[in-house]
């Protein structure tokens, strides 16, 4: 799945956030390169991150999409500042199995090409999760009949159940009237949700950033992304919002909030069930529920996440992550040990603090 109309939009939203894009194409191909200057004590350090890319065929050996990444690296380096110490890939390969993910990804870890290339510490990208296909075929748009008899009963039945009592579906872009008020019920959901749930999110500058970047932004075809807030609502009350990115290759869901109330409406169903029929309609091929923990696990803290966005009937995928090309060792290794100490902060002590 071609997701460079995606990645070129990430590059330019996180130009405005701390990054600095900076194109490069090594044997036509136009890669959105991300840089970001990191200030220590006694020096100045960059690391370069690449969204969604490059494309790889999962039949790949490690050994072959080491020496890819390396020679990648290799030809992308004089283009980049000379203080960077890292390119971070996160290459489009999909498995089927977790199982098989795992032992290329551990294999990978045995790997090094002309130059060195590591799995990263951290993902960049959620590297689970489960697409529908909204396609049958080639180009035929596959029918609601279609899309509900894939789904578990359960989600057919809680999607009829919204809809008879009466929740209702809002659709908001940035420049539908009434979007900033829209957005500050939106903000509020994703509040509550955080308290509840112990999720960690951005400040709201972050998310109306999104909006408008969105608003102006179009691929060379001049086809327009388009980002879209779904609010579901019942009487006065909102129940829930999610916002989802529709673009030429694909449509992705990218975050979502419910509050404390009216949770038996089943008001997530619903607008689930909305953006997929909008996706469809865009033309999008496909609908990325983006992101769950890899298996069906009971103990898995998000174990419902797992439940809920498998349940609509997509193919679930598991992707190896992000992967390291480093430049410079020394450097290299400073930064993973911070990022590392970052990751153990926000995984283990934020979560206990939130009693999970």
């Amino acid at each position: 799945m071609k997701r460079f109309t995606q990645s070129s939009f990430w590059a330019e939203f996180k130009s405005n956030h701390g990054w600095k894009s900076c194109p490069v194409t090594v044997d036509g191909t136009k890669y959105s390169v991300l840089i970001r200057q990191l200030n220590l004590k006694f020096k100045k350090i960059s690391i370069a991150y690449i969204p969604m890319a490059p494309e790889c065929n999962s039949d790949s050996t490690p050994e072959e999409l080491a020496e890819k990444l390396g020679t990648l690296a290799a030809a992308m380096k004089a283009e980049l500042p000379a203080n960077t110490f890292c390119i971070r890939f996160d290459p489009a390969m999909d498995f089927e199995e977790t199982s098989n993910r795992d032992e290329y990804v551990q294999k990978f870890r045995q790997t090094n090409g002309s130059f060195s290339v590591k799995k990263a510490l951290t993902d960049v990208q959620p590297p689970d999760t489960t697409v529908l296909s909204l396609i049958d075929g080639e180009t035929n748009k596959r029918s609601d009949d279609d899309l509900l008899a894939a789904m578990k009963s359960k989600w057919r039945y809680n999607i009829k159940l919204a809809a008879k009592k009466s929740v209702s579906i809002e659709k908001y872009n940035f420049n539908t009237e009434g979007f900033d008020k829209a957005f500050e019920e939106f903000y509020t959901l994703f509040q509550q949700t955080s308290q509840r749930d112990g999720v960690q999110f951005h400040n709201k500058s972050y998310y109306q950033n999104l909006f408008e970047l969105a608003s102006n932004s179009q691929n060379a075809k001049d086809e327009k992304i388009k980002l879209t807030l779904y609010l579901a609502k019942h009487e006065e009350d909102y129940l829930a919002g999610i916002i989802t990115l529709f673009c030429p290759g694909e449509a992705v869901y990218l975050y979502g909030a419910s509050g404390n109330i009216k949770r038996n409406l089943m008001p997530a169903y619903l607008l689930q069930w909305t953006a997929i029929q909008d996706a469809r309609e865009y033309g999008c091929p496909a609908y990325d529920f983006y992101g769950m923990p890899p298996t069906d696990d009971e103990n898995h803290p998000m174990h419902g996440l797992y439940l809920f966005k498998t349940g609509f009937g997509g193919k679930i995928i598991h992707r190896p992550g992000s992967l390291d090309a480093v430049l410079k060792k020394g450097d290299y290794t400073i930064y993973a040990v911070a990022e590392k100490l970052r990751a153990f902060y926000y995984k283990v002590i934020v979560k206990k603090l939130h009693g999970r």
